[in-house]
């Protein structure tokens, strides 16, 4: 009686399986679905998207999004993973320049693409970013792996002077494109010559000085 009822359990856990396998797989899509709808919204200008507009992008129900992300702080963490991801990529992307000078200015170039990219991203975190501990750790991640990059590119002797180099890292900031797109309303193009001039306006005067 005892093996007739093992193998009778035994039968029902298999017999389980796709069921157990099926609710796994809609869980993964709906979860999908909702960071996806995050994202689309916040791209599309949505600062602060609420759960119930999440909802109805991703076509789930506002019970579904609670239960996937307990609370608007899980849902800024996976989007930050997503665009982690981008800023990644990006920075795994050999150089084209070969001296150093010229690697200095083609930042410009690759932070000036970057930030038309997560510019949305950005924009949201920043109103956010106070009562997000997710936003404000990548925030500072994101700052701190900038500096890297810019102290790694420059000459020691010029990376070691901390006003050029607070100077330069300040023109390379996320801040800066934002000013001169948004508030001064140049194009990309424009807005990456301005900062390649003062960028090398500044080198020429601290190998002169």
């Amino acid at each position: 009686m005892a093996l007739d009822r093992a193998r009778y359990l035994l039968s029902q856990s298999h017999a389980d399986e796709p069921s157990v396998d099926g609710r796994r797989r809609r869980g993964q899509d709906s979860r999908a679905r909702i960071v996806q709808a995050m994202l689309d919204l916040v791209r599309e200008g949505h600062v602060s998207p609420s759960a119930e507009l999440v909802a109805a992008r991703a076509d789930v129900g506002l019970r579904t999004v609670f239960r996937h992300f307990k609370d608007l702080e899980s849902l800024y963490r996976e989007m930050s993973g997503v665009i982690e991801a981008e800023l990644l990529a990006l920075a795994e992307t050999p150089f084209k320049a070969t001296s150093w000078r010229e690697r200095v200015l083609e930042l410009v170039e690759r932070r000036g693409w970057a930030y038309e990219r997560i510019a949305p991203f950005k924009h949201a975190s920043e109103v956010h970013r106070h009562q997000s501990p997710t936003l404000a750790l990548d925030n500072a991640k994101f700052v701190a792996g900038a500096r890297d990059i810019l102290r790694r590119e420059l000459p020691a002797s010029l990376a070691d002077d901390r006003d050029l180099f607070e100077a330069i890292d300040l023109l390379l900031s996320f801040d800066a494109w934002r000013r001169l797109r948004r508030d001064q309303q140049l194009g990309p193009r424009d807005a990456t010559e301005v900062l390649q001039m003062s960028i090398q306006t500044l080198l020429r005067q601290a190998e002169r000085g």
